[in-house]
């Protein structure tokens, strides 16, 4: 189950991404999106890089000596996309899940300290 929804043309063509209140433009127009994303999810790093952002932005079109156009999304593209939203999503459920958990038990690094570890006798 996808947590965003997709709005706009069948097979759009990835010219401008932009963010703003739970949507992910992908279009200059405004007229093609991804609804209901939220600001964590959309701004979730991995390497640097936000995740949602960069899938994109490898897809927008690139002017200079070697130019391409944007690519246009099918429907496969877009349930990628999709699954990469829900995937962030619970990535970052379970993250606050364990550090409930770590909290529970002394926080960083007490959590992880073992009987052993701490038993100087």
């Amino acid at each position: 189950k996808f947590i965003s929804k997709f709005v706009g043309v069948r097979n759009p063509n990835v010219e401008k991404i932009s963010y703003l209140e739970g949507t992910v433009w992908v279009d200059k127009l405004k007229t093609s999106c991804f609804k209901d994303v939220p600001e964590a999810v959309w701004s979730f790093k991995v390497g640097g890089y936000q995740v949602c952002q960069k899938w994109l932005k490898d897809r927008q079109p690139k002017g200079g000596k070697k130019p391409r156009p944007g690519r246009i999304l099918t429907k496969e593209d877009i349930n990628h996309y999709q699954k990469i939203i829900t995937a962030i999503s619970e990535t970052l459920r379970l993250q606050g899940e364990i550090d409930k958990v770590i909290d529970k038990h002394g926080g960083w690094p007490n959590a992880f300290v073992t009987s052993a570890q701490g038993d100087d006798s």
